[in-house]
């Protein structure tokens, strides 16, 4: 190799090591839009993420213990405090736009509060929405449906069972709460109010059809109220469970697992069972508001146990 060709090589060398390296992309910090969209006969059902909160599972879970709940995580690779979905599910019946829930808004910190972007983002608007469904007045199911004390659907129509609304929107029972529990009433009345007061609360009284292809389904036990929703197209079934589970991971295996939210356990227990049980044997399709999003699969009896099946992601077609 001549002389002049090492040098040229020599300097190249060290040319590279005196430049400086291309940094890597900055990372970018956020994920796609928060919905999933499937055909359920000839419904159009869009799965709506409000976000995620984070579940100190070990504390609240109750009916088993913390050592249980620890284990019962880690065998799904998951740890306390466990990051918890909130989600909520737009059905377009073709005649009607159906919202079931409405995630927390503002109540539940900045990575929550999400639904009205994501529902914008899956290509409707808020003011499309004809009728909410609210499965229950806590603040992650009705704090979506006001900003700022406005209505986010104006156009809407809410609808909740009877004695929810008596519970949650009784100022006696506001006045007669533990402190504690103050804030659940205080919600559920600031999200409430702008429906109630123009009219365009509606409340259910008894299980039945409210429009075609959704009935609502008596659910008690969480609150005492708390329904669930069957939508059905074309022989096709989907439950909107609402409360019926929070932690997957423990309460799929261990049924009998509930939680300190729930107004009567020993209901919110019996209200679960019954739902798992004609789900698994008809193979109905549910969907839970805390279940990893977008929350939708099929259930599987072994023994006492459940096993959960997430739905197969498909392309709409």
């Amino acid at each position: 190799m001549s002389s002049i060709v090492t040098a040229v090589i020599l300097v190249a060398g060290l040319a590279g090591i005196a430049s400086p390296v291309a940094a890597a992309a900055p990372s970018v910090k956020t994920s796609a839009p928060g919905y999933y969209r499937f055909m359920l006969g000839d419904f159009e059902v869009t799965a709506l993420s409000d976000g995620t909160i984070e579940l100190p599972a070990d504390q609240l879970l109750t009916n088993t213990t913390a050592a249980q709940v620890t284990r019962d995580l880690a065998a799904a690779f998951l740890k306390n405090p466990v990051e918890t979905s909130v989600n909520a599910y737009l059905v377009n019946t073709g005649r009607k736009l159906i919202l079931i829930d409405t995630g927390a808004g503002t109540l539940f910190g900045p990575t929550a509060g999400k639904l009205a972007a994501n529902l914008k983002a899956s290509g409707y608007d808020p003011s499309q929405v004809d009728e909410i469904y609210i499965t229950h007045f806590h603040p992650d199911h009705v704090g979506g449906l006001t900003a700022n004390g406005v209505k986010v659907f104006p156009n809407a129509v809410v609808r909740a069972d009877q004695l929810d609304a008596d519970y949650w929107l009784s100022q006696k029972n506001l006045d007669a709460a533990p402190a504690d529990s103050k804030a659940f009433f205080k919600d559920a009345m600031d999200s409430l109010t702008p429906y109630v007061s123009s009219d365009r609360f509606k409340p259910i009284v008894a299980d039945g059809e409210l429009v075609p292809g959704i009935r609502s389904l008596t659910t008690h036990g969480h609150t005492v109220g708390h329904l669930s929703y069957v939508v059905e197209s074309e022989g096709q079934k989907l439950i909107v469970l609402g409360d019926l589970i929070h932690v997957g991971a423990v309460q799929f295996h261990h049924p009998t697992v509930t939680i300190r939210f729930d107004t009567d356990p020993t209901a919110a227990e019996r209200s679960r069972e019954r739902v798992f049980a004609v789900a698994a044997q008809e193979g109905d399709l549910v969907a839970g508001a805390h279940l990893s999003f977008p929350g939708i699969g099929h259930l599987r009896r072994n023994g006492a146990e459940y096993e959960w099946v997430p739905m197969n992601y498909s392309v709409l077609k």
